[in-house]
């Protein structure tokens, strides 16, 4: 069974006054069609690299999990960002489905207590680190990366080398010098494929096949999806459906979207769309120059836990909200909920029913107190918990995310706004090249001293 797209709730009825109406995509129907033609055209030019990604060949990602087996059960991912959160995603989604026994750690903050609880939990004689990024120059990932090879130096002499794999650019920067100078095994960041767009490249399948997800069915998944998403027509394509609807919505002034689990394993695959909906939707300039400060803010929340911390001001807060509820049909593991008081009202309800069950009455109790209120919803229905599913969904909203992007006439790959923070950090660390911004900086920072402005 495919993954399911639910978009009764983000239409007009009389419960959603404010939903879009048929007239209006059939109103957008021409800038759907260009949006599509555009996407054609740079999968041609070899921009959309993460479209040929579900023919992805994995032969030397097996090799490789193959042969660190013996030696090998606990990586650690030096990254961030689009080198990151895939990976965490992926692995907290499976781990408990599959009874992963190999371990896997994202060390993707410079926060020293983070490092010191990944350190002091991992054996490092039996730990791989795996470097990604794909400049090779990331200030957070290097930073981790000269700590993690001090350390290994120091335990290990010259076998430091077996605990270091690099993922980077196949032929430029930094990593891949030393790549070339230490011996390191390596994996490529290809050229055409954006960190966030890239969890089923080297930069996903590596940490994923290292640990036991089996990344071939990820890939098939994604394919499936592909073939769905390659329909011109709207109204059967669900990455180009859900992509204008939303769109539509911003255009309404609903500049926030929720995503929502409604199971554990599923959260961090929020994490992992925050990211690519806000870096890549959240610009300044079109693409003709013009300003035009778009974009749709996204926002993670958790079923049922957050029914009790965050659905009051979903449903009776403002009306600026678009929310996506991620709902599991079938559950692995499941637990029965005894009957231990039948002649008390209070509880007696529960009793034989199972806790999947009442996670799911909740979802639905959830949608609709939202759909009550006017409140815009959707649901993606996961039939399973597994890798083909995770693949369709990952396909899904890398398609529906460049898709908004055309509809918005913005360029869904850059993130110029990123850069400003990475060169300031740059030049308050003392990086040459730099002196000039940290002299401005030095100043601005004196002023608000000298303005009585830190209290």
């Amino acid at each position: 069974m495919a993954l399911k797209f639910d978009f009764t709730h983000l239409l007009y009825s009389e419960t959603i006054p404010n939903g879009i109406k048929p007239d209006e995509i059939e109103k957008n129907r021409a800038r759907a069609e260009d949006a599509h033609h555009k996407i054609i055209n740079d999968r041609k030019n070899d921009i959309l690299g993460f479209y040929e990604l579900p023919d992805f060949d994995t032969k030397k990602i097996h090799a490789f999990a193959n042969d660190v087996r013996e030696d090998f059960d606990c990586m650690v991912v030096l990254g961030i960002g689009g080198s990151a959160l895939g990976n965490r995603a992926l692995y907290t989604a499976l781990k408990t489905e599959k009874n992963l026994d190999r371990k896997l750690y994202i060390a993707d903050n410079v926060d020293p207590y983070m490092m010191k609880e990944i350190l002091d939990q991992v054996e490092l004689p039996r730990t791989l680190f795996n470097v990604i990024t794909k400049s090779g120059t990331t200030a957070e990932t290097m930073s981790t990366y000269l700590i993690v090879l001090n350390m290994l130096r120091d335990v290990f002499g010259p076998d430091y080398k077996k605990h270091v794999v690099v993922t980077t650019d196949a032929e430029k920067g930094f990593l891949r010098q030393l790549i070339v100078k230490e011996g390191y095994r390596d994996f490529v960041v290809p050229g055409n494929v954006g960190g966030r767009f890239s969890v089923l490249t080297d930069v996903g399948l590596v940490s994923s096949a290292f640990v036991g997800i089996d990344i071939d069915k990820l890939l098939e998944g994604a394919k499936a999806m592909r073939t769905r998403c390659e329909n011109e027509d709207v109204m059967k394509n669900p990455a180009y459906l859900n992509a204008l609807l939303h769109v539509l919505y911003m255009e309404k002034g609903m500049n926030i979207s929720v995503m929502m689990p409604y199971s554990n394993p599923l959260y961090d695959m929020a994490d992992w769309y925050r990211q690519l909906w806000a870096e890549s939707l959240g610009k300044r300039y079109d693409v003709d120059g013009n300003e035009i400060f778009v974009g749709q803010t996204p926002v993670k929340a958790l079923g049922t836990t957050d029914q009790h911390s965050q659905v009051q001001l979903y449903v009776e807060g403002p009306c600026d909200k678009v929310t996506t509820f991620l709902g599991l049909e079938k559950f692995t593991w499941d637990y029965e909920i005894p009957a231990i008081y039948p002649e008390r009202d209070e509880v007696n309800y529960l009793g034989g029913q199972s806790l999947s069950t009442l996670l799911n009455v909740e979802r639905q109790a959830t949608e609709i107190a939202l759909t009550d209120a006017g409140r815009p919803n959707c649901t993606i229905l996961f039939p399973t918990l597994d890798e083909h599913h995770l693949g369709e969904f990952i396909f899904m909203y890398e398609v529906q995310t460049v898709f908004a992007g055309k509809l918005l006439n913005i360029d869904p790959l850059d993130q110029p706004g990123v850069e400003a923070g990475k060169i300031a950090t740059y030049a308050m660390m003392g990086k040459k090249g730099f002196d000039e911004r940290r002299k401005e900086i030095e100043r601005f920072m004196k002023s608000k001293i000298e303005k009585g402005r830190i209290l």
